[in-house]
């Protein structure tokens, strides 16, 4: 049964003085790793705005975008999931290659000047499999199904009919597109069928491929001269991306089977994000800061659980991981059905709500919701001997809320990503005392529903107020929505505490 969805108010808050911001712990240095040191354990985590070409190279809506972000001075600023390797991903950043550097550089040189060098700026980066948009049934049936010997075999049997087993080809694909859905079913596989219904997506487990039996031996690799770009491009850090739906989390995933030592127990499932890290260690060496971005609970059925989570941040920290930033859900396996010629968005399900909390929420609500994930993971790590700074994130939207949870020692160090695209300044106005004037985000993840279309991201709080006579506005593709977040009218003309 359905679990009934509330729509929940903005909590009541109570905003500090200048001089309270300036005790706190949110406010206060954190160390990532041996020599890094943000000055504030304020984070605005990875955020996908479709604004690279679709090559993966910097735009100036990347700039703009970033900067805008840099303005607002967070301790910590993670740019998005940059792809390792040349797979078509639509306008996402790449960092597959040196010809990406000229333009990762601007990226960082943009983000010193606009913070006044105060802001840590660290790369994600990430690996993902092949997906592929929901065909149109015929073109399903008449290209991408694969006719052979058992699927003959099934169809015969399904229709009590022998002269599949031998009819042209031809004649059996356009036999079971005209077929009813019954007699579909009982003959493809469910492979087959998901391809019909989701579109085509590669698993880590589908190891007849050859280039998805060789990841263990290509990833490692990879990873390592995506975190020496980063570290050649300027930034302070490297956040290896092993959360979500993509390659490196679905190898952490109970539903990895693999049978080559990278599958099955998870001693066997975290092997690989193991020898990634030390791959990249060895590459970028002991001093600059690696981080691991990870799921805290797939929520999904036979998905890993927190108490998993705990284990593989122990092996992590272990291994020299400089920080864990906890996620949460995220995943292809509850997501809903995509439209034809859509594919399959990964944060539609139960596990992306839990991944990204909105207002409309069973009772517990969505602010703060994934904190206790974090909490575990730090808890295991710290019982370890280890003290491996640990981030979290979701439904973060107040100070007393960070700052509760840092007095807590439920994390190091809070992150806000909704929060920061609705006001990036907000950080700042709160460390100035002027909390009364932050642009409050309501939750209701309409930047998320573009993300889903891969449309450039914006906040529906700001991106149509704006004068559409004002050259000065930059406007989305669309020519309805602006690209960047109004500046802060009232920002103090020396605003560098």
């Amino acid at each position: 049964m359905p679990v009934p969805r509330i729509r929940h108010a903005l909590p009541e808050v109570r905003w500090p003085t200048e001089e309270e911001a300036a005790r706190s712990l949110w406010f206060s240095p954190i160390r990532l790793g041996r020599t890094l040191v943000a000055e504030q354990r304020t984070w605005v985590p990875a955020m996908v705005p479709w604004r690279a070409t679709e090559e993966g190279f910097v735009t100036p809506g990347v700039l703009d975008w970033y900067g805008r972000f840099a303005r607002g001075r967070p301790g910590v600023l993670v740019v998005e999931a940059t792809g390792i390797r040349d797979i078509p991903s639509g306008p996402l950043l790449r960092v597959g290659h040196d010809r990406f550097l000229p333009g990762l550089r601007d990226l960082v040189e943009r983000v010193r000047r606009e913070s006044g060098g105060r802001t840590r700026l660290l790369l994600q980066i990430i690996d993902f499999l092949a997906i592929r948009r929901r065909p149109e049934p015929a073109k399903f049936f008449r290209r991408f199904l694969a006719v052979d010997g058992n699927l003959r075999r099934r169809f015969s049997e399904a229709a009590g009919e022998p002269r599949w087993k031998d009819a042209p080809e031809a004649d059996v694909r356009e036999a079971l597109f005209a077929a009813l859905r019954d007699l579909q079913e009982r003959t493809l596989a469910p492979r087959e069928i998901e391809s019909l219904d989701f579109g085509h997506r590669e698993r880590v487990t589908d190891t007849h491929l050859p280039h998805v039996r060789d990841l263990p031996r290509v990833l490692p690799g990879l990873f390592a001269d995506a975190a020496d770009r980063a570290r050649r491009a300027g930034f302070d850090g490297a956040e290896l991306h092993f959360a979500h739906a993509y390659t490196m989390a679905s190898f952490l995933s109970p539903l990895n089977t693999r049978e080559d030592g990278y599958g099955g127990p998870r001693e066997n499932r975290v092997r690989l994000p193991l020898e990634v890290l030390a791959a990249v260690r060895g590459r970028v060496g002991s001093e600059y800061c690696v981080g691991i971005r990870y799921l805290g609970d797939e929520v999904i059925a036979e998905g890993f659980r927190v108490e998993d989570a705990a284990w593989y941040g122990v092996q992590f920290a272990k291994q020299g991981a400089d920080y864990l930033s906890i996620s949460k859900g995220g995943k292809f396996e509850d997501a809903r059905q995509p439209e034809i010629g859509e594919a399959a968005y990964p944060y539609t399900g139960e596990s992306g709500r839990e991944c990204m909390p909105t207002v409309h929420s069973d009772e517990r609500g969505p602010f703060g919701r994934n904190v206790p994930l974090a909490a575990a993971v730090r808890r295991a790590v710290r019982e370890a001997g280890l003290e491996t700074p640990v981030v979290t994130s979701g439904g973060i939207h107040s100070f007393e809320q960070a700052e509760g949870i840092l007095r807590r020692g439920e994390a190091d160090a809070v992150a806000a990503a909704r929060q920061s695209l609705a006001d990036p300044d907000w950080f700042l106005k709160v460390r100035l005392g002027r909390g009364a004037e932050v642009r409050r985000c309501v939750f209701t993840n309409y930047c998320e529903g573009l993300d889903q279309k891969h449309r450039q991201v914006t906040c529906k709080l700001w991106d149509r107020a704006f004068d559409r006579a004002d050259p000065s506005v930059a406007l989305a593709s669309d020519g309805r929505r602006r690209l960047v977040a109004p500046e802060w009218k009232n920002r103090p003309r020396a605003a560098n505490p």
